[in-house]
């Protein structure tokens, strides 16, 4: 398969490993154009025999992504849109998007460097591994300072990997964490350091990717059976509280408003996020409205 055409996705395949690069300036923002290019990789190379191991990783050191696209809070009539109608449809697009990448038959390995927040930091969780750059690397789930929570899978993937009290402080404390902190959670699988993470990865892939045919495959269907819950995670409750704060009510998103304002999205107001959010003052918050699923994070 060629794999070509895409806007913000470069590929490579070779030797049975297929890198996929995101390049989407000027912050990695997971957007329409990444979603849709994401979606058409996932489902070009879920029928490619050839390929045993993916490694995602990003085009800059700064951003690996830096989350979903703000846009979607907006108007989430632009996330709606995005709906696979093959996917189970009581699930949101992101999330849909998400376990495509994480049921894909590969392996799937994150390489992170720079910033991975919110909907950035989900994408990397539906890898089945994740490597970051030591030092070079932070980790986010600022949801709750944009008056939701991970919604994208966020809150199933988190729980799974570092348990239920730490997915609580890192989903409502909205805390930067770099790597030293986010490997001894379990965030991530190690923090290698930069000058090094290429060549771990690379080796790492083609180790893999070396094996027997269908030794990889057999060997993730077993570790998921070993779940408590199963090997699919109930990304269908999340769904259902995540409509209990998006679409955001008037204020919310009157205040996201005020954060584009003062440098949402772009380079500079996307390395201090989360100071930037604080710094924007809650409105008088309401009751909110009936409100139908969806979720950017």
């Amino acid at each position: 398969m060629r794999y070509r055409g895409f806007t913000s996705l470069e590929v490579r395949a070779e030797d049975r490993v297929a890198w996929v690069t995101i390049d989407n300036p000027p912050v990695n923002t997971l957007d329409a154009t990444l979603a849709g290019d994401l979606k058409a990789f996932t489902d070009e190379v879920r029928r490619d025999e050839g390929v045993a191991v993916i490694v995602l990783r990003s085009a800059g050191s700064e951003f690996f992504s830096a989350h979903a696209d703000f846009e979607w809070s907006f108007d989430p009539s632009t996330l709606t849109a995005l709906a696979d109608p093959d996917a189970d449809p009581s699930l949101n697009p992101l999330q849909q998007l998400n376990e495509q990448l994480r049921t894909l038959p590969q392996v799937t390995i994150a390489m992170l460097r720079g910033y991975a927040r919110a909907g950035g930091i989900e994408l990397a969780m539906a890898a089945d591994m994740r490597f970051a750059a030591a030092d070079r690397t932070w980790l986010s789930q600022p949801e709750s300072l944009m008056g939701i929570f991970p919604g994208g899978g966020g809150t199933q993937y988190l729980n799974r990997l570092v348990g239920r009290a730490r997915a609580l402080e890192i989903v409502l404390g909205a805390g930067l964490f770099d790597t030293s902190l986010a490997e001894r959670y379990g965030w991530i699988n190690r923090a290698v350091p930069d000058e090094h993470l290429d060549a771990f990865v690379d080796a790492l892939a083609r180790r893999i990717a070396a094996l027997p045919p269908g030794v990889a495959a057999a060997a993730k269907e077993a570790l998921d059976a070993a779940e408590a819950s199963g090997p699919v995670p109930d990304l269908t409750q999340e769904a259902a509280a995540h409509a209990k704060v998006y679409p955001s009510p008037d204020d919310v998103v009157d205040r996201l408003r005020v954060v584009m304002d003062r440098g949402g999205q772009t380079r500079d107001g996307e390395i201090h996020l989360e100071r930037l959010l604080e710094a924007v003052p809650w409105a008088h918050r309401s009751s909110r409205p009936a409100s139908q699923p969806g979720a950017p994070s």
